[in-house]
């Protein structure tokens, strides 16, 4: 799968709206010669769930949209046997949806049919400028902390926009909805454009609003509060409003964000008023919290629901028939969470024989180099190499990402990572750049870079050193030790303390009473404390890192296994 780049999109895709609309051009995908498309039709068949590139012409993609993740033990199985009947690959997708990758001209338009013609299942608005499939947490209705069941708000959305001749690819943009109505939740949801979180305001249980939210930015409070019957009317006002009044001048800044930061938020709203026409309230309280999940969950009405771990989105058709059968044998239903796992609701006790991976269902993983271009890693891969028990003894939440662009949603987690490649040291290798200061569970803050080139074979080794640090703090969790540590230093004196942590092998606590200076004295007088006290602590990271950089070198030209390294 290849995209095209950036800069030849300016215009194009808006060029294409205003001499079709792609609700018009439909029809015409029944004649298309799928051999020898048309660039514009390429255009046209993202908002119809088909990807293919003039690069790749032979390969197509199809993503598959599941409203609320409720994709349904049949449906699961049926699309197990289109996987397995043409040897395609099925991923899960941080949008409780599905993408089929591998298809070619001569069965694309045969399955494309299938999966549309399946109940509750759709292709329609999944790619380009479109409003994306609504999510929420996969307990939503079931789950003992459900206090507004979400999905038949998500299903009345969904009529008002799915096949919307008005809207369907022509957004100035995209846009992701979020919502839930769990008091608890497995994910956080703040990383959508739009996001209806649970909240109370004079003793009604309702919806605060936010804002502006996206892979690398978090919504922002919208000051409204909306009881449950409001949401569908506002979230269609939203999107109207984006539609009249989004920016399109530049693809890069044309989401709902930039219309926000151009705007400002109380214009932004005075806009939504105009198609919502009745006033609102201001926000009422909060009622989302943390909280752990397990794999085993009992729900509200004496049931149980089973997390099935995939392999970090991958799932093969023969386990798809296996859980969907083991799904129906026990009356169970099937949905697929933002965390890109299978959800078995229902079940009649505790106990399941289903074999699983050992993966860490902490971890989000974008779809990697083996199915995205812009990835620098296959990231699927590398993810079996994090300290997976650690990760998960504390349920610390990581998003890995293989670009900037977000898709492991990096800058929404415990601690975000970004495979990218670096020449500043040498040669154009690995190198993991790592996010942390995230506060996710109320959308406070999203992570931003700490550690800027990390060699990937010390990615695990820091990613230890912030958990030992963080058992050493005594906090109950990961995201408080990131609010009362970890956020209480600059950025740039984070990355130095870790990396001088590594590279003198004393264990100097992280202690936010003392100040950065403090700290910096506790490694002596060693050459990068010198450094860091006379040119800054980037300089004195950079001089550490580049002696990680020489001694990755060293490892490769020899084959030292880095596990076997020995310890200053």
């Amino acid at each position: 799968m290849m995209y095209a780049p950036e800069h030849l999109t300016e215009k194009r895709f808006e060029k294409y709206k205003a001499a079709l609309r792609p609700y018009d051009w439909f029809p015409q995908i029944e004649t298309l010669d799928f051999e020898s498309l048309a660039e514009s039709d390429r255009v046209y068949l993202q908002d119809f769930g088909l990807f293919n590139s003039e690069l790749e012409e032979e390969s197509f993609m199809l993503r598959v949209r599941v409203p609320g993740g409720r994709v349904g033990a049949k449906n699961f199985a049926d699309i197990a046997d289109i996987v397995e009947k043409h040897d395609l690959t099925l991923l899960l997708t941080a949008r409780s949806g599905m993408q089929l990758h591998g298809l070619e001209a001569e069965n694309v338009l045969e399955v494309f049919k299938q999966v549309n013609a399946m109940e509750g299942l759709s292709t329609w608005q999944t790619f380009g400028d479109n409003v994306r499939n609504v999510v929420t947490d996969p307990f939503d209705g079931r789950g003992k902390s459900c206090e507004i069941e979400a999905f038949p708000i998500i299903e009345k959305m969904h009529d008002f926009f799915h096949k919307n001749p008005e809207l369907v690819g022509m957004l100035p943009r995209r846009i992701s909805i979020g919502i839930t109505g769990m008091r608890e939740n497995s994910w956080p949801l703040f990383s959508n454009d739009l996001f209806f979180g649970l909240a109370e305001k004079d003793g009604q249980k309702g919806f605060n609003v936010y804002m502006g939210g996206k892979n690398t930015e978090v919504s922002r409070p919208a000051d409204i509060f909306l009881g449950a019957e409001e949401v569908v009317d506002f979230a269609a006002a939203v999107i109207e409003a984006f539609n009249r009044h989004g920016l399109r001048e530049k693809r890069m800044k044309s989401r709902l964000f930039h219309m926000i930061e151009h705007y400002g938020m109380e214009q932004v709203k005075a806009f939504i008023e105009e198609f919502y026409g009745r006033p609102w309230r201001s926000a009422g309280k909060s009622l989302l919290r943390k909280r752990r999940f397990g794999d085993m969950e009992e729900l509200r009405d004496g049931t149980y629901g089973y997390r099935y771990r995939t392999e970090y989105g991958v799932i093969t058709a023969e386990e798809a028939k296996r859980a969907a059968d083991y799904a129906m044998e026990h009356g169970a239903e099937v949905r697929i969470g933002i965390d890109q796992q299978l959800y078995l609701l229902g079940l009649p006790e505790r106990g399941i024989e289903l074999p699983r991976h050992e993966t860490a269902a902490t971890v989000v993983a974008c779809a990697g180099s083996e199915y995205c271009p812009f990835s620098y890693w296959s990231i699927k891969e590398e993810a079996h190499y994090l300290p997976r028990e650690r990760l998960e003894k504390y349920d610390i939440k990581v998003g890995f990402s293989g670009c900037m662009k977000g898709c492991g949603r990096h800058k929404h987690a415990d601690i975000g990572i970004v495979g990218l490649r670096n020449s500043k040291f040498g040669d154009n290798d690995k190198s993991a750049r790592i996010f942390l200061g995230s506060e996710y569970t109320a959308g406070k803050r999203p992570a931003e870079v700490v550690f800027r080139t990390i060699p990937v074979d010390e990615m695990n080794g820091m990613l230890s050193l912030l958990i030992d640090a963080f058992e050493e703090s005594g906090e109950s969790d990961f995201e408080a030790f990131t609010a009362h540590v970890l956020n209480r230093f600059e950025e740039s004196f984070v990355e130095f303390f870790f990396l001088a942590r590594r590279e003198s092998g004393l264990e100097v606590p992280l202690d936010p009473t003392l100040s950065a200076e403090e700290l910096t004295e506790r490694f002596g007088e060693r050459p990068y404390v010198r450094i860091a006290k006379t040119e800054g602590y980037a300089k004195a990271s950079d001089a550490i890192v580049k002696k990680l950089w020489h001694a990755e070198k060293i490892r490769t030209v020899y084959h030292v296994d880095p596990s076997k390294r020995r310890s200053r």
